[in-house]
């Protein structure tokens, strides 16, 4: 059974590229763990306050216990970069928690 996402926009109305590039991290992060079965990805824009507009991504991942794993979320003006930032923490957080989870 594959790991399930959704996706919500704030702010804008989303991208080709960004379900492009949910979709490429998405697989990355579904070979780490049997374990996590779904996470939402919310991705706001908005400007700073020097009026640059900046993306805002927010992961959280779902086990199949049911438990909620919030990823610190990133920020990057490049809408590709904060998405791939925020799988990247999420990488870093299965594997903590598959090394510190005794063997099965």
């Amino acid at each position: 059974m594959g790991l399930g996402m959704q996706i919500a926009y704030l702010g804008f109305a989303g991208s080709d590229d960004a379900e492009r590039e949910a979709g490429v991290e998405l697989v990355r992060l579904e070979r780490l763990s049997n374990d996590i079965a779904n996470c939402h990805l919310t991705v706001e824009a908005y400007r700073d306050p020097s009026g640059t507009r900046v993306y805002d991504a927010r992961l959280n991942l779902i086990t199949r216990e049911f438990d909620l794993l919030p990823v610190a979320r990133s920020t990057d003006a490049d809408l590709s970069v904060a998405i791939h930032r925020a799988f990247d923490d999420a990488v870093r957080l299965v594997r903590q928690r598959c090394a510190s989870s005794p063997a099965r």
